[in-house]
C-alpha cells in the first residue's frame, strides 16, 4: 500500500525516533523504517520532510530524512527484480521537486541531495531527465551566491558522475555538456576571482563593510567552479595523446589559473592570524589549483606543452622550489606540488622523442610525424627553461634545503625511532615533502645523468670535508653530509659511473661506524641504507667487510638505524652473489641480532620488516640446524603474539616454510611448534587471507617428514572443506594428497578412504583440463600402491575417467592430455585388477551413468577402451606404452568375435612395445632409482616417491610371456576364426611378432 500526506506525522516521528539515544526507542524507528522503504511513496514522503518550511529547524530530522532517501534512491531508482521500484509518475515527481528545491541551507543536506541528484542523472540523464542541465543553467543566472553555490555543488556531482561512464555514447554526450557549459563555468570562475581578490585587499585593510559570509560563500563557490572546469577539461575532451587534437580550453585556462595562485599567494602569511578561515581556503585554493593543472598536464600534455601553458607554468614552479618567499617555504602542502608537476613534466613520456623511423619518399603528415613534431617544440620550451646552469642550480637546492633534516624531524626521531624509520621509508612520496624532493632529484638525475653526476660527487666530497667522520656535534655540516649521502644512495646505479663504491666504503663509510656517538645516528642509519641501495656495486672483495659493517649496525642501540640495516641485510641475502662463505661466522650475531629486534620493536610494519630477513636468512642459509631451537622459540613466541594480525601471519607462515625446508628431513625436531601452527591455519575458519600459505606450509611439511606422524595423518579431513570452498590451490592439494598417499601409505588409506574417496570425486569432473592433470597421476600411484582396495573404493571416479576416455576433443592438446593419463590409469586397472574392470563395465549403475553422460550402451566398453589405448599409445612414456601393451594383451581373453577384428592392431602394438621399449623402460627405470646419497638414509616422500616408481608392478610382469599366453587363449577360444584373422596379418608384421616372442 502507497504512503500518502496523511503518513507523513508518523515517518516524521520515526525519523526523530531513530535519532533517540535509547536503544528501546530507536530500533522500533530504524525497523518500521526499513520496512516502510520499500513501498511507494516513501521517497516522496522523505521529500517532504526535507523540504517543509515548518520544519527548517529541525535540521538533524531532516538531514536523517536526506539519509533515508539517498540510501532508498541507491536501492530502487534502478528496477530491479525482486522488487517493484520506484514508479515512473513518483521518479518524475522526485526530479522536479529536487530542482525545485535548490536554496537549501544546511550544508550537509545539501551536499546529500546533490549526490541523490547525481545518482539518479547516471541513470536518468538525458533520456529521462533531458532538461536537468539546462534547468540548473537557468537558475544560475538569476541565482544568489547560496543558491549558485547549491547549484554548483549539484553540477560537480552530477559531472564527476557522469564522467565514469565509459560507453561511447555516454562520452559523446558528456563532451557535448562540455562544449556547451564551459564558457559559462569559466566566466563565472573569472568574475569570482576578481571579487575574491576585491574583498581580501579590503579585509587585507580591515575593511568593516565586507559581508564575510557572502565572501566565504563565494570562496567556496569558486572552488567547485575551479573542480568543474577541471573535470570538464579532463573528461570532456579526448587526450591529445591520443587524438592530436588540441584542447584550446587548456591553454585559455591553466595561464589564468596560475596568474590566480599568483595573485593569491601574497595573502597568504597575513590571513594566517587575522583570518584564518580565509587562510584555511587560501592553503585549500593554491594547493588545489597546482594540483589541477597536474591533472590537465597528464590528461593533455601536448596542449600543456604549448609555449604559452608550459613556460609559464614551469617557470614559476621552478621559481617557488628554488627561491621560495620566506612565508611559501613553510607552506609544505603548497611545494609539494610544485614539485609534483615538475617531477610529472621531467617524466612525461610523451615529451620525449619516439623511436620509431619513417619510410622513405613518404610524404603524408603521420600521426607519428605529428607527435615527433609536437615533442621537439615541448624539448624546444624546456631546454630554454632549464639550461645547464639551472639544473645543476635545482639538484643543489633539492640536496642542500629539502633533503637536510630539520630540527622537527631530529626531535620526532629521538622520540620515537620505530615511527620515524616508516615514515621515511614507506610514506608515498607525493604526502610529506622530503620524499617529494628526494621522487624530483631521482627523475632530474635520470634526464641529466652526465650533467649531474659530477655535481652530486662534488657536493659529496664537499659534505666530507666539511664534517670529518670524528665530528659528532648535530651542526648544518653534519646535517648536510646526511643530505647528500641520501642523495648518492637515491642514484646508485647511475652515480657509480663517477663514485667507486669500494674507494667511498674504505675511504668513508666504514670510517663512520668507528664513532659510536649517540648522534652519529644520523649519518649511521644513512650508511645502513646506502649499503643497502648499492648492493648490485658491491664486488667480491668488499662484500665481507660490507657485512660485517650490517651486522655491526644491527647491533647499534638506535631503533631506527637497526631497522634500516635489517632492511639493507635482507636486501644482500637476497642478492644473486650473496656469498655464505663470507657470512658463516656471523651468523650467530645475526640471529641473536634479529630476534632481539623482534622483541624490541612495536609497530606492525617493524615486525614484518625483520620477519622478512629473518626468513630469506633461513631460506640462503645451509647452516640452520645449529640455532634451530632458538628459531622454535622465537617462532612460538612471534606466532602467539600474532593474533589477529593476518599479514603478520602470512610472513610467520612464509619463514615457517623456509625453516621446515631448511631442517630437510630433520624437521620433526620443530613438530611440536609447527603441527599446532598448521592445524590452527588450516582449519576452515581461518581467515581466507592465510590460505595459500597455510597450503604451501603443510606441503612442505609432508615433503620433508620421515614418515607420517599421527598429528599430520589426522589433519588430512581439512582438505574437504577446503577444496570445496575453491579450486584455487588445487596444485598444491595434489602434492598434498600424494605426500598422504606415499608416506601414509596403507595405515592412511585404512583410516581416510573415504575422505579421499569423496575428495577425488570433489575434484574430478568439476575442475578444468590443468587441474585434471595435477590431480590424476595421484589416482594412478594410489591403484599402483593399492589394486585391490582402491578401484572399489573410487568406482565413481573410475566411471569420469571412462567418460572422459569415450569423449573428448583429440584437437585440443590439453585434452588429448587428459584423455591419454585417463586412458593409462584405467590400462593399469585392467592389468593389475581384471576382474573388477570387467564387473563395473557390466553392472547396470554404470550404463546408467553413460546414458546421463549422453552415451548409448550398444557398444561393449572394453572394446570402446581398446579403440583408445591403441589410438593414444604413441602418445605416452615408457611404463604407460607397456600398460597399454599388457591391456591389449589381456583384452585378447575376452569371449568376444570383435576381438579378433581388432586383432592385427593389438599384436601391431604389442610387437612395437616388446621390441622397441626395453630400452625406454630400462633408461626410466635407472633414472627413477637415481638418488642422493642422503636421502638412502632418509626415506622421506621424495625417496618413497621413486621407491614406488620403481617398484611398480607393470615392471615385473613380462609383457611377452603375457602375449603369449593371452594369444594361446584367444585361439582356443576363437578357434578357426582366430586362425582366419592370424592369417590375414601382413607378412612382414606376422615376423616382427615371432621376433618378439622367440618363436622360431
Amino acid at each position: 500500500m502507497a504512503l500518502s500526506v496523511s503518513d507523513l506525522p508518523a515517518i516524521y516521528t520515526l525519523l526523530a525516533n531513530s535519532l533517540s539515544s535509547d536503544l528501546n526507542v530507536r530500533k522500533p524507528a530504524e525497523d518500521a523504517l526499513a520496512e516502510y522503504e520499500s513501498r511507494p511513496g516513501f521517497c516522496s514522503s522523505l521529500m517532504e520532510v526535507i523540504t517543509a518550511k515548518d520544519l527548517v529547524l529541525q535540521t538533524d530530522v531532516r538531514l536523517m530524512a536526506s539519509v533515508y532517501f539517498k540510501n532508498s534512491i541507491s536501492r530502487y531508482w534502478r528496477n530491479r527484480r525482486d522488487s517493484s521500484g520506484i514508479s515512473s509518475e513518483e521518479k518524475v515527481h522526485l526530479r522536479q521537486k529536487l530542482l525545485s528545491h535548490l536554496r537549501e541551507e544546511n550544508y550537509q543536506i545539501s551536499l546529500t541531495l546533490a549526490v541523490v541528484i547525481s545518482k539518479i542523472a547516471r541513470i536518468d540523464y538525458p533520456r529521462e531527465w533531458s532538461d536537468l542541465i539546462s534547468v540548473l543553467a537557468q537558475q544560475l543566472q538569476s541565482a544568489d551566491v547560496l543558491t549558485s553555490h547549491r547549484i554548483f555543488l549539484i553540477l560537480f556531482r552530477t559531472l564527476k558522475e557522469l564522467s565514469t561512464k565509459r560507453l561511447t555514447s555516454d562520452q559523446r554526450t558528456y563532451s557535448e555538456i562540455a562544449s556547451q557549459f564551459f564558457e559559462y563555468s569559466w566566466h563565472l570562475w573569472q568574475t569570482d576571482v576578481q571579487n575574491i581578490l576585491h574583498a581580501f585587499s579590503a579585509l587585507a585593510q580591515n575593511s568593516s563593510e565586507l559581508h564575510y559570509d557572502d565572501v566565504y560563500l563565494t570562496c567556496e563557490r569558486w572552488f567547485l567552479c575551479s573542480k568543474i572546469i577541471r573535470e570538464l577539461i579532463v573528461s570532456g575532451f579526448p587526450s591529445d595523446a591520443k587524438s592530436m587534437q588540441e584542447v584550446q580550453p587548456v591553454k585559455k585556462v591553466c595561464p589564468v589559473m596560475l596568474n590566480a595562485v599568483q595573485s593569491f599567494l601574497p595573502h597568504y602569511s597575513c590571513f594566517q592570524e587575522k583570518h584564518p578561515k580565509f587562510w584555511d581556503f587560501l592553503k585549500k585554493a593554491c594547493t588545489k589549483s597546482v594540483k589541477i593543472l597536474i591533472v590537465i598536464q597528464h590528461r593533455h600534455p601536448y596542449s600543456f606543452g604549448d609555449q604559452s601553458v608550459l613556460w609559464p607554468v614551469v617557470d614559476f614552479c621552478l621559481n617557488k622550489i628554488t627561491n621560495p618567499e620566506p612565508d611559501v617555504l613553510s607552506f609544505e602542502d603548497f611545494l609539494i606540488q610544485c614539485m609534483s608537476l615538475m617531477k610529472a613534466v621531467l617524466e612525461c613520456k610523451e615529451y620525449r622523442p619516439s623511436l620509431t623511423g619513417r619510410v622513405t619518399d613518404d610524404n603524408r603528415v603521420t600521426f607519428q610525424v605529428m607527435k615527433k613534431n609536437v615533442c621537439s617544440a615541448v624539448a624546444g620550451v624546456l631546454a630554454a627553461l632549464l639550461p645547464s646552469e639551472r639544473v645543476v642550480l635545482l639538484c643543489n637546492i633539492l640536496i642542500r634545503r629539502y633533503f637536510v633534516l630539520t630540527t622537527s624531524d631530529v626531535e620526532e626521531w629521538y622520540q620515537n625511532p620505530e615511527s620515524f624509520h616508516h615514515e621515511q621509508d614507506a610514506v608515498l612520496w607525493s604526502e610529506k615533502l622530503r620524499p617529494c624532493a628526494e621522487a624530483l632529484y631521482i627523475v632530474l638525475f635520470e634526464n641529466h645523468s652526465q650533467l649531474l653526476g659530477p655535481v652530486v660527487v662534488s657536493i659529496l666530497q664537499e659534505a666530507m670535508n666539511g664534517c670529518p667522520s670524528s665530528v659528532s656535534e648535530i651542526s648544518p655540516q653534519l646535517l648536510l653530509k646526511d643530505a647528500a649521502y641520501g642523495a648518492a644512495a637515491c642514484v646508485y646505479y647511475e652515480l657509480s659511473n663517477y663514485l667507486s663504491f669500494k674507494d667511498w666504503f674504505n675511504g668513508a663509510l666504514s670510517i663512520e661506524l668507528t664513532n659510536d656517538h649517540p648522534n652519529m645516528r644520523i649519518i649511521h642509519r644513512k650508511v645502513a641504507l646506502i649499503l643497502g641501495q648499492w648492493v648490485s656495486e658491491i664486488k667480491d672483495d668488499t662484500r665481507r667487510p660490507v657485512y660485517c659493517a650490517l651486522i655491526k649496525l644491527l647491533q647499534e642501540e638506535d631503533l631506527c638505524v637497526r631497522l634500516a640495516a635489517a632492511r639493507s641485510l635482507y636486501y644482500h641475502i637476497e642478492d644473486a652473489n650473496f656469498s655464505e662463505q663470507d657470512f658463516s661466522d656471523l651468523l650467530p650475531i645475526c640471529w641473536n641480532s634479529c630476534f632481539k629486534l623482534v622483541e624490541e620493536v612495536q609497530e606492525f610494519d617493524s615486525k614484518v620488516q625483520v620477519l622478512n630477513t629473518i626468513s630469506v636468512l633461513i631460506a640462503r642459509s645451509t647452516g640452520v640446524i645449529p640455532y634451530a631451537n632458538k628459531l622454535v622459540q622465537f617462532f612460538q613466541k612471534a606466532w602467539e603474539e600474532s593474533s589477529g594480525e593476518s599479514l603478520l601471519q602470512i610472513q610467520l607462515l612464509a619463514a615457517l616454510k623456509n625453516f621446515v625446508a631448511a631442517l630437510g628431513y630433520q624437521s620433526p625436531i620443530c613438530y611440536n611448534m609447527l603441527l599446532p601452527i598448521l592445524q590452527s591455519v588450516i582449519n576452515v575458519n581461518s581467515p581466507d587471507e592465510l590460505l595459500e600459505d597455510s597450503m604451501q606450509l603443510w606441503e612442505a611439511t609432508l615433503s620433508h617428514a620421515t614418515s607420517m606422524s599421527p598429528q599430520l595423518l589426522g589433519y588430512f579431513p581439512c582438505l574437504v572443506p577446503i577444496l570445496e570452498k575453491s579450486f584455487d590451490h588445487l596444485k598444491v592439494a595434489a602434492s598434498i594428497i600424494e605426500g598422504y598417499i606415499v608416506l601414509g601409505g596403507l595405515e592412511f588409506l585404512n583410516m581416510h578412504a573415504s575422505t579421499l574417496a569423496k575428495v577425488l570425486d570433489l575434484v574430478i569432473g568439476n575442475v578444468n583440463d590443468r587441474g585434471l592433470l595435477s590431480i590424476l597421476p595421484l589416482v594412478d600411484v594410489l591403484v599402483q600402491c593399492f589394486p585391490t582396495e582402491v578401484p572399489q573404493l573410487i568406482s565413481t571416479v573410475i566411471q569420469k575417467l571412462i567418460v572422459i576416455c569415450l569423449s573428448g576433443d583429440d584437437h585440443d592438446p590439453s585434452k588429448t592430455a587428459v584423455k591419454t593419463t585417463s586412458a593409462a590409469i584405467l590400462a593399469r586397472i585392467l592389468v593389475m585388477n581384471t576382474n573388477y574392470l570387467a564387473q563395473l563395465t557390466s553392472e547396470p549403475s554404470f550404463f546408467t551413468h553413460l546414458q546421463q553422460a549422453g552415451f548409448s550402451n550398444e557398444e561393449n566398453i572394453l572394446l570402446c577402451l581398446v579403440d583408445v589405448w591403441l589410438d593414444k599409445v604413441d602418445n605416452v612414456i615408457s611404463t604407460q606404452r607397456k600398460t597399454f601393451g599388457l591391456a591389449l594383451s589381456i583384452i585378447l581373453t575376452m569371449r568376444l568375435p570383435q576381438v579378433l577384428d581388432k586383432l592385427d592392431q593389438i599384436l601391431s602394438v604389442c610387437t612395437s612395445v616388446i621390441l622397441g621399449g626395453n630400452e625406454d623402460l630400462a633408461e626410466e627405470e635407472s633414472s627413477s632409482i637415481h638418488m642422493q646419497p642422503s636421502e638412502l638414509h632418509m626415506p622421506g616422500k621424495e625417496y618413497r616417491r621413486k621407491q614406488i616408481k620403481f617398484s611398480d608392478p607393470i615392471n615385473q610382469i613380462s609383457l611377452e610371456n603375457s602375449l603369449r599366453d593371452n594369444l594361446q587363449t584367444c585361439a582356443s577360444l576363437h578357434g578357426d576364426l582366430f586362425n582366419t584373422a592370424m592369417s590375414k596379418m601382413h607378412p612382414a608384421a606376422f615376423a616382427q611378432l615371432k621376433q618378439a616372442l622367440n618363436m622360431s
